[in-house]
Parts: structure tokens; sequence; C-alpha cells
């Protein structure tokens, strides 16, 4: 979904404006946060991306908002598996906030190749939390974690910041190390570590594989569309995987909001206030477009080992706080259905 643009009011005074480091900026949620900030701040940004299967340029170059302040804008390639060098970190300069998204984040994978995830998210984040030791003006440092840490939520029962994790899998057990050493770097360096945890978040431009883009694809190609559930010995439908769900916008939104709000060496969960079977998503998506879903059930502890049934998160801090999403969940939907339905767009929806 695609935001209307608006114009950045400047500070008062002569005081130049902030300086913003963003990891993973390339990444699907790493250039919406780009985006939104573009339009709400007069802050420069850089951005620290390797540019792999998950980074891609064309995201930051797509959203409108970039030619108008490419001037604000400074790209430095590097991979987090390597420490930040004098380099690099002249180049990065003293930023006053640090937005650490750069991360490994596909559970298959993870399963796959568990050290190269323990090496990116946790190895990495060390190494961004090294750097930004050295940062004088540092005031916040937000490190993206995921709602998987804490494992499957029974139903009924959301799970809030201070719950003691459980991760399933490689990919949020290297999410818990990396919660860990910003907790860690906050007590023992002082550093303003705010943590965040945040769930199945949807958009514009997210990678084909993803559970929108493919539906999409799917209901547009009249083709079956795998929908992970539970089934039981006769290989009948039992219950359906469920998810909140938010907009990458009020993502955004919420972590503007804790760079002011947010108290460092606290954890705080983002989300939409929406929860959703994946088949309930799925529908939704076919009703916008207009044609049939053909749902194919699949027994996600079969294919999926490692995979949770059931995630979710107990958002009344940062509500009691102020916050609430900008953007209503079927205002939003809709909205990114429709984007990426028009032929500009297309491209997208292509591995």
């Amino acid at each position: 979904m695609q935001r209307k643009i608006e114009k950045s009011s400047k500070p008062k005074g002569e005081k130049p404006p902030k300086k913003v480091l963003i990891t993973g900026a390339a990444g699907f949620i790493g250039h919406h946060l780009l985006d939104y900030l573009l339009q709400k701040t007069d802050w420069d940004f850089v951005l620290l991306d390797r540019l792999d299967v998950s980074g891609n340029l064309d995201r930051v170059r797509d959203i409108p908002s970039y030619e108008a302040n490419r001037h604000r804008i400074q790209f430095e390639w590097h991979d987090l598996k390597a420490p930040v060098n004098d380099s690099l970190a002249k180049r990065l300069g003293n930023p006053h906030y640090i937005l650490h998204l750069a991360a490994s984040s596909h559970v298959d994978r993870s399963i796959e190749d568990p050290m190269l995830f323990a090496m990116d998210n946790v190895v990495g984040t060390v190494n961004i939390l090294n750097f930004a030791r050295t940062c004088s003006n540092l005031e916040k440092f937000i490190n993206f974690s995921t709602d998987e840490v804490f494992g499957p939520a029974p139903e009924g029962h959301a799970h809030k910041e201070d719950e003691p994790h459980r991760p399933s899998n490689p990919y949020s057990a290297s999410k818990s190390g990396q919660e860990a050493f910003g907790y860690a770097f906050f007590v023992t360096y002082g550093l303003p570590v705010v943590t965040t945890h945040t769930m199945n978040n949807f958009g514009i431009r997210q990678h084909p594989e993803k559970l929108l883009p493919k539906t999409i694809c799917s209901v547009l190609n009249g083709t079956p569309m795998p929908i992970f559930a539970k089934l039981n010995a006769k290989r009948k439908l039992e219950a359906v995987g469920s998810r909140y769900w938010i907009n990458c916008w009020n993502t955004s939104s919420a972590v503007h909001f804790l760079l002011e709000h947010g108290s460092p060496g606290e954890s705080y969960n983002i989300i939409g206030f929406d929860e959703f079977t994946n088949l309930e998503i799925a529908e939704k998506i076919a009703k916008i477009i207009g044609k049939k879903l053909i749902p194919k059930f699949v027994d996600f502890h079969a294919v999926r080992p490692g995979h949770d049934r059931r995630y979710a998160l107990d958002g009344s801090k940062i509500k009691k706080m102020g916050w609430k999403p900008e953007i209503p969940f079927d205002t939003s939907l809709r909205d990114t259905v429709e984007w990426y339905l028009e032929p500009k767009n297309r491209h997208w929806l292509n591995d």
C-alpha cells in the first residue's frame, strides 16, 4: 500500500537534522520504514545492506518519496557477519538513531542452515552493537525481534513482552539470541537499546514467497493455494494456523512513536490488533480480486518441522502509551492487493 507523500516540517532554529542508520534498509520492512520516515521527518539516512535474497535496492528506488529526497540518503554495502571496520565507521558517521532490521528471517532456510542464522542474527547484531558503542550522539537503538521468540501461543493467550522465550526453530532461537545481546549491551554498556516484537507484516513489494503475493498469484492463475493446517490421522482438517496481521505502514508508525516514547531497556509488542487464520486472509484476498480461491490444505508439521501453528502478541503496553495503527486492517489489505493488481506493479509478483 502506498500512502500520500507529506512534506516534512523543518524544526525551528539552525539545528541540523538527525542522522539515522537503518540496517537491512533494502529489505521489505526496512524500505517501508525509510519511506515513512522520509515523509514524516527531515532526518538524513544511511542505509546499510548486503543486498542478498532479502535486500533489493529496487524497493528503495521504487518508493515515490525517493527521488525528491535522494540528497538525504546515503547507501553503504556491508555484510554484518564482519565487524564494522574503521573505514566503514567513518562513512556511517555518528547517528542519533540506529534501526537494526538486518536479519535472516526464513524459517525453512534456518532449518537447512542453522549456523548461517546464528551468524547473521547473533554475530551480526553484536557487530552493529559494538559500532553503536562508538556513537556519541546515539539516542536510541531499535533492535527488531519477532513474535516467534515466545514460541506457539495457546488458544486464547497472547504473549506479553516479559514472558519467557521458547523458540521452536533455529530462526527464532537466533532472534532470541539477538534480543539477549541487545539487552546485555543496555545493562553492561548503557546503550539505549529498545526491543520490538512484531509479526506478520504485509504490504507492497513483499517477496513473492510470502502469503499475500503468493495468494494473489494463485487466485489470478486459478491454481491451488497451499494453506498450512493441522490434519488428523484421516487427513481431515482440524485447524488452520492463525496470526496477528499488520501493514508495514503501521509498523513504521509504531517505530517512529517508540523513537520518541520508548524507554531504553524495555521491549514493546507491535501488533495490528487483528487476528485471522491464513485461510481467512486468503479468502479476503480472493474476494478483493473477485475470483475463486482454491485452497490446498497441507499438514504443517509434516512439511515444516519447527513451525508453530499460532502466534499471538499482547499489544496493550504500547497501546496504553498512546499508539494505535494509523490505517484499519481491511483498508490496508484492499489497498495492498489493488496495488499488486496494477499492471505496472505486476513484476513484484514474480520470483
